[in-house]
């Protein structure tokens, strides 16, 4: 990945102010979790305030769902109720935004994923999601797509309807302005 710009003491004093409500306000995402000690890594972690700050600035709405005893990590992942606004009507991936003739999309879910520094949840990731509450009741999210269904064109999405999650496929060009991704970030 490359340099990425970091927040001021300001914006980072003022993402952590934000998280540390929407954290408060969400317990059961996160039982047996302390702010203090996640805040502590936040501070300690500038590059990773600043893929959060995307987060937030593209509408995800980032929270702490677990951590990782084996790597010492936070998991923050998208928890806006539909998908992130500032991350809808992109294709899966580069390759697949190379394909379209006309009327390409501005990005692709996968190249926006890696300038923000996160990583697309992958179906598994999405469904625990899901456990927590109700996400993507009117829209869809893009999801990691296993390789092989990838290598023939094709790409998944995941949405929760009827009290069920589903996932579906569709070509990796195809873009809605209904369909975005959710993203995991380790801190």
């Amino acid at each position: 990945m490359k340099n990425k710009p970091q927040l001021s003491s300001e914006q980072q004093e003022e993402l952590i102010k934000i998280l540390k409500i929407r954290f408060e306000k969400n317990p059961n995402r996160h039982e047996n979790i302390q702010w203090e000690d996640v805040q502590k890594k936040l501070e300690s972690n500038p590059e990773k305030l600043w893929s959060l700050n995307e987060m937030e600035r593209t509408e995800g709405e980032p929270d702490v769902v677990g951590y990782d005893k084996k790597t010492d990590e936070y998991l923050f992942i998208d928890c806006s109720s539909e998908s992130p606004k500032g991350r809808r009507s992109l294709c899966y991936d580069r390759e697949a935004l190379n394909s379209r003739k006309e009327n390409k999309p501005a990005n692709s879910a996968v190249d926006l994923a890696n300038e923000i520094g996160i990583e697309i949840l992958n179906e598994e990731q999405y469904r625990e999601l899901q456990t927590l509450g109700n996400f993507d009741l009117k829209t869809s999210s893009w999801v990691k797509t296993p390789d092989n269904i990838r290598k023939l064109g094709g790409a998944v999405f995941c949405d929760k309807r009827y009290n069920t999650v589903f996932l579906y496929h569709n070509g990796a060009e195809s873009y809605y302005a209904a369909r975005g991704f959710r993203g995991i970030l380790r801190v």
